[in-house]
């Protein structure tokens, strides 16, 4: 027996053909034909960009021996954006993204009818106009014609299983993007939903991850090139559906996905409402483990940071990457400084993320002098990378959320250095997995038992999930690095002079 994994995200979508072993039998991604700067995307775009996957994957799939049918899909999606359809399912308008600006005034029109705090307690989030609920309440106001006519809004999540199987089903993790959810009765909040002038029967049924909603539909199996029984299975926000990938199934563990962006997803027991968790824009999200949380820790600057330094400094090891067929990032860390660098890198390039969340701020490199030269400024933004998440891990921990372990994926995960410095900085054991496709993993993982050949996501993860080195701190760096974790936070919240 096979199952499948989706990912469908902002820029692109992936999909996986998974043994029931665990192993990847068959892959597929492809990059939707857009403009990047755009914070709008056709759902007809991404719809298409599905079904071109699903198939190459099953086209790939079936020219193996022995292969077995595939029995269960499990979606993976980005969070917040939604698409309006009328009763015969068609798209209203353009999937309004996270960026776009939309619901700004209708959030700041939220605050005034109800309590900042009580949304929070309600929601699990700080009000933000990139949830769904403001631009829900942007479109009544300004498309009243839209909005009339309006039979569900779908995030992509439910958009997509609508999609294959004309149920309309979402998870409890991306519900909680919307703002209008209540993460403590993991029910639709009617007074949430008042305040953009809406009712739950506008939304889709709330069930938990690694639900069974429906079986495709018969016609599209049959253009797919999938069994007519296949069945259509509830995944998560794609932060979530990782977090399961790399076996965050116990408390005290956590993914560190090393991308990009960087960003920490640590489960905890109970849901944390707490204004100082809150407030610090954590936001409290149902996991796909019965009765489990998680948050989301993150900084804009992680991988993009050392990509900034490759592409403005590193000439020369760009030159000698290309020549040797070397990863550039592998030379620049052979070159760098072993002992921790005397220059300091507030990483805020692109603005800070958890827990300022300030899009005004700025970074910074310093202690500069004559001395310093490329090895130890690159050592530096790895260190002041580390340590906003220890700032992060730090204020998680104040409210009960402790982390002992992290589960290191993505490409910032191929840097043994990075990780020595991570692990002394943080004083966590690093688990280093040989999954690259985290949150398709963990979809996979949940259509697995969804269809019965586990019988839970931890016997799954014994399947799925392959450790491939394990990094524990270094004392005396852990030692040295306590004492410039207490400068990096005097220099990071400094107040600029008036």
């Amino acid at each position: 027996m096979a199952v499948i994994g989706l990912d469908v995200g902002s820029t692109g979508c992936k999909c996986i053909i998974f043994s029931d072993n665990g192993i990847n039998e068959a892959y597929s991604y492809e990059e939707y034909e857009r403009f990047l700067s755009c914070t709008t995307i056709s759902s007809e775009i991404i719809w298409n960009s599905v079904k071109t996957v699903i198939k190459s994957s099953i086209l790939n799939y079936k020219t193996q021996n022995n292969f077995e049918p595939v029995r269960a899909i499990c979606i993976s999606s980005f969070g917040e954006s939604f698409v309006p359809v009328d009763a015969d399912g068609n798209a209203l308008s353009e999937i309004m993204l996270y960026t776009d600006s939309r619901g700004k005034g209708e959030c700041e029109e939220f605050i005034m009818q109800m309590p900042e705090k009580e949304i929070m307690q309600i929601s699990g989030v700080k009000p933000h106009p990139m949830y769904s609920l403001p631009k829900i309440a942007w479109i009544r106001k300004h498309q009243p014609d839209t909005f009339k006519n309006t039979w569900k809004f779908l995030l992509i999540e439910d958009f997509i299983i609508f999609k294959l199987c004309n149920m309309t089903f979402i998870d409890y993790s991306l519900a909680s993007r919307t703002m209008a959810f209540n993460v403590s009765t993991k029910c639709w909040d009617e007074k949430l939903l008042a305040l953009a002038g809406i009712n739950s029967s506008k939304l889709s049924t709330p069930v938990p991850s690694g639900t069974s909603v429906g079986k495709i539909i018969n016609t599209l199996a049959l253009e797919l090139g999938l069994p007519d029984d296949v069945i259509i299975v509830t995944g998560g926000h794609d932060q979530v559906c990782a977090a399961v990938g790399a076996g965050v199934l116990s408390l005290g563990t956590a993914i560190d996905g090393i991308g990009t962006v960087e960003c920490i997803t640590p489960a905890f027991s109970k849901p944390i409402l707490e204004p100082n968790f809150l407030e610090n824009n954590y936001a409290c999200v149902p996991y796909a483990l019965n009765g489990m949380f998680v948050t989301y820790a993150f900084n804009f600057t992680g991988g993009s940071l050392l990509k900034w330094f490759r592409d403005n400094f590193a000439f020369k090891e760009t030159l000698q990457a290309k020549e040797t067929g070397e990863s550039v990032y592998k030379i620049l860390d052979d070159n760098c400084t072993l002992l921790p660098s005397s220059v300091m890198v507030i990483p805020h390039f692109a603005g800070s993320g958890t827990p300022d969340m300030n899009p005004s701020d700025t970074g910074s490199i310093i202690g500069l002098s004559f001395n310093h030269g490329m090895p130890q400024i690159y050592r530096a933004i790895l260190e002041g990378v580390t340590f906003e998440m220890k700032y992060n891990m730090e204020l998680l921990s104040s409210v009960g959320v402790e982390i002992k372990e992290l589960r290191a994926v993505g490409g910032g995960a191929k840097s043994k250095l990075w990780l020595g410095i991570k692990a002394a900085i943080t004083g966590c054991k690093i688990l280093v997995l040989e999954v690259d496709e985290a949150g398709i993993t963990g979809a996979a993982m949940m259509a697995s038992v969804a269809s019965g050949v586990y019988q839970s996501l931890e016997e799954a993860s014994h399947f799925f999930i392959k450790i491939k080195d394990t990094i524990e701190p270094d004392p005396e760096l852990a030692r040295i690095y306590a004492l410039m974790y207490e400068n990096y936070k005097s220099y990071r919240n400094k107040k600029p002079n008036c």
